[in-house]
C-alpha cells in the first residue's frame, strides 16, 4: 500500500488506516480478542501501518488489545491514541465528563504507554476540546511529553478551527481527526481550509458512515441494544429511508466502476487531498480486504464531478450524532 504523510509533518503512514474502537466499544458487544488480534495483524501484513486507539475505547481494554496485537510490529507501525475524558479506573465510568489538565494528560501518557507496551506514543490526541482548560496549556503539556521522548506527534480531535491556531502556535498539530465522509461534510467549511494554510494531515473516522455507506444497513436493520446508532438521530427510521438515496448513488458509481459502494465512498475521500488518511474501522475479514480494495479505486476528475454534482441534491437527513454529544465537537 502506498505511504501518504500527515501534512508537513515527517510522519507516515499507510493511505488508508484502521480504526480499532468498534472491536472493543460503541457498535455493540466487544468482539473475540484473539480474532481482533488476528486482524489488526493480518492489516499489517496487507500493508496498514497507521492504527487509532484511544483510553475512552472500553474503555482501557481497546489500547491492551491494540498494544498486544502490535508488540511484534512496533517499529513498523504507527499508533494513534487519545486522552482527554476522566475516567473511573475501576468502573470505566466517564460521568467525571472531560479532563485535559496539564497534570491528567500526563498521568494518562504513562498509562497508555504501559497498555501499548510501548515507550512511546506516535500520536497523541486530544480527544474533545476542553472548555474548562486553555488549548495552549494542552498543547505545552503534550509539548513536555515530546521533550521527554514520550510523545512524537500532536493531534486533536473534533476541534474547531480557532483551537487548531491556538493550539499549532505552541506545539506544531501534526493532525486532526474528525468525523468526515459524503453524509458528513462538516469540516469543509473551516478545518479542512485551516489544515491546508498550515500544513496538518487530517484523518477522517467514520469515513463509511457508520456502516450506513456501505449499502448493508436499510430500514429493516435493527442494532444491538449497546449500539450507538440506537440513538443516532442520522439512523433514526423516517431519516435511515431518506438518506438510503446517497447510497443509491454510491450504488450507482460502484456498478460503473466494478467497486462496492464502501470503495467508492473511501476512494471519493482519498481523492480529496494527499493529506487526508480515512481511518474505517471494522471487525470482520472481508470487509478489511474490501477496504483496502479502495486505494486501488481511481476515480477521475469527471466521476468526481458527477459524484458531487449528485451527491448536492441529497439532503441528509438527522444529526450525526446525539445532541448531547455534538455539544462536545467542533469548539
Amino acid at each position: 500500500m502506498k505511504k501518504l504523510k500527515l501534512g508537513n509533518s515527517n510522519l507516515e503512514v499507510s493511505a488508508l488506516g484502521l480504526g480499532c474502537m468498534g472491536m472493543s466499544s460503541a457498535y455493540g458487544p466487544a468482539a473475540d480478542k484473539q480474532e481482533m488480534i488476528s486482524l489488526i495483524r493480518i492489516a499489517v501484513e496487507h500493508g496498514i501501518t497507521f492504527f487509532d486507539t484511544a483510553e475512552a475505547y472500553g474503555p482501557f481494554v481497546n489500547e491492551e488489545l491494540v498494544g498486544e496485537a502490535l508488540a511484534p510490529f512496533r517499529n513498523q507501525v504507527v499508533i494513534a491514541t487519545k486522552f482527554g475524558f476522566d475516567i473511573d479506573p475501576n468502573t470505566g465510568s466517564r460521568s467525571g465528563g472531560l479532563n485535559s489538565r496539564p497534570e491528567h494528560v500526563k498521568r494518562v501518557a504513562e498509562e497508555s504507554l504501559r497498555r501499548l507496551r510501548t515507550d512511546v506514543i506516535d500520536l497523541f490526541y486530544q480527544h474533545r476540546v476542553d472548555p474548562d482548560v486553555p488549548i495552549e496549556e494542552v498543547a505545552g503539556a503534550v509539548k513536555d511529553l515530546m521533550q521527554a521522548g514520550k510523545v512524537k506527534h500532536f493531534g486533536l480531535s473534533e476541534a474547531g478551527a480557532q483551537t487548531i491556531r491556538r493550539a499549532h502556535a505552541v506545539q506544531a498539530v501534526t493532525a486532526v481527526q474528525s468525523e468526515y465522509s459524503l453524509w458528513t461534510r462538516d469540516p469543509e467549511a473551516e478545518v479542512l481550509p485551516t489544515c491546508e494554510e498550515l500544513g496538518i494531515g487530517f484523518v477522517p473516522f467514520s469515513p463509511l458512515g457508520a456502516g450506513f455507506l456501505t449499502g448493508k444497513i436499510d430500514t429493516n436493520t435493527t442494532f444491538h441494544s449497546t449500539d450507538f446508532r440506537n440513538i443516532s438521530p442520522r439512523f433514526m427510521p423516517e431519516a435511515r429511508k431518506a438518506n438510503l438515496a446517497l447510497v443509491d448513488l454510491l450504488n450507482q458509481v460502484a456498478a460503473q466502476k466494478k467497486a462496492t459502494p464502501a470503495q467508492i465512498a473511501l476512494a471519493w475521500l482519498l481523492a480529496q487531498k494527499p493529506w487526508i488518511i480515512p481511518i474505517p474501522g471494522t471487525t470482520k475479514l472481508h470487509r478489511l480486504d474490501e477496504n483496502i480494495g479502495a486505494v486501488n479505486v481511481e476515480l477521475t476528475p469527471d466521476d468526481l464531478h458527477e459524484l458531487e454534482e449528485a451527491a448536492a441534491k441529497i439532503q441528509i437527513q438527522g444529526a450525526r450524532l446525539p445532541e448531547a454529544v455534538l455539544k462536545l465537537t467542533g469548539r
